[in-house]
């Protein structure tokens, strides 16, 4: 049986819950921890009586460290503090030979046991961003992404593991410094650190608009195991905004509308509209890169090239006609 966690509150409940149910029409066995970060999430969850599901508020994670350090830090900044203690968390109340965080934002289309099975003896399974070359934020945000990222229950897996969170108590902000980046970049030295840490090599994991660009056909798509729906926002004209990203028309038609269909029928049953996480589309007038210039000097070539691609993509996502689906 696979064990996964997650995290999320009231604003990404239809997300997670789309998560969900992607695992129950994917996987086998499973059971999946969900960590309540608000009180109105805790009782959607409660009420709604999941599948192969165990809810945990997080007042049963919270200890006096992490509450000490909760008001120096964003709700972003603290869901990615407390990460790598949910998986701590559930290894360990539950006696756990091994678990899987996956981000809110994930959905599973096809079983995630053959990326469990590739780790093979490893203990623990990083997968890589796969960046396209258009949208190379290794130096900024890391080589690897934390969406889907396992730990076995052995000695290897767990010094990695308590090495993380101890790091992430320490420092996890929303900025770039001294090689920092949140909860991510850590990832970047663990495979030169640690023993026992697998690169999963499924080109099909992970998929997301900064790799979807070069996905065109309907085999592309049919063989996505899960793709990572970050920065979909709902706009209060009834849109949604993909991120700014340039994504092929396939992608749009077969992955992003019938997500969003699923994540408007979640909410609408739970009569919670505002899960929708609703912005005004105003805001998105100017679309800003995922580069934020000034602050990502690592050295001259890399505050160049993130310089470059800022301006070229500000200009090509101020007139893409999929930044913006109905």
């Amino acid at each position: 049986m696979l064990n996964f966690c997650t995290l999320f509150n009231s604003n990404y409940y239809a997300k997670g819950i789309a998560l969900h149910l992607s695992l129950l029409n994917t996987c086998k066995e499973f059971r999946l921890f969900i960590f309540a970060f608000d009180e109105a999430a805790y009782q959607l969850l409660v009420d709604n009586k999941l599948e192969n599901t165990t809810i945990i508020p997080l007042n049963q994670l919270e200890n006096a460290q992490l509450l000490e350090i909760k008001p120096s830090r964003t709700m972003a900044e603290y869901c990615w503090t407390c990460t790598p203690l949910t998986i701590e968390y559930c290894i360990r109340t539950y006696k756990l030979d091994h678990c899987t965080y996956l981000d809110a934002d994930t959905f599973f289309y096809d079983d995630p046991t053959v990326l469990i099975n590739e780790m093979g003896d490893n203990s623990v399974l990083i997968t890589p961003h796969n960046y396209h070359r258009l949208y190379d934020q290794s130096a900024t945000s890391g080589i690897y992404c934390v969406q889907f990222i396992t730990f076995k229950n052995t000695f290897e897996g767990m010094t990695v593991l308590n090495w993380w969170a101890g790091a992430c108590l320490k420092w996890c902000y929303a900025r770039y410094e001294d090689g920092k980046m949140g909860d991510q970049k850590y990832l970047d030295s663990w495979p030169y650190m640690f023993n026992g840490v697998y690169i999963c090599k499924n080109i099909n994991a992970g998929i997301a608009p900064w790799n979807a660009i070069d996905l065109k056909s309907e085999t592309d798509v049919e063989n996505i195991i899960f793709y990572h729906f970050h920065d979909l926002q709902y706009i209060s004209d009834g849109s949604w905004f993909t991120g700014g990203y340039d994504l092929p028309q396939i992608i749009i038609d077969k992955i992003y509308r019938p997500y969003i269909k699923l994540l408007k029928s979640i909410s609408e049953e739970n009569k919670i509209i505002d899960s929708l996480n609703t912005k005004n589309k105003s805001a998105f007038h100017i679309l800003t890169p995922k580069y934020k210039l000034g602050i990502y000097i690592l050295d001259f070539k890399a505050a160049f090239r993130n310089f470059t691609q800022a301006l070229f993509f500000t200009q090509k996502r101020r007139f893409y006609k999929n930044n913006f689906i109905k």
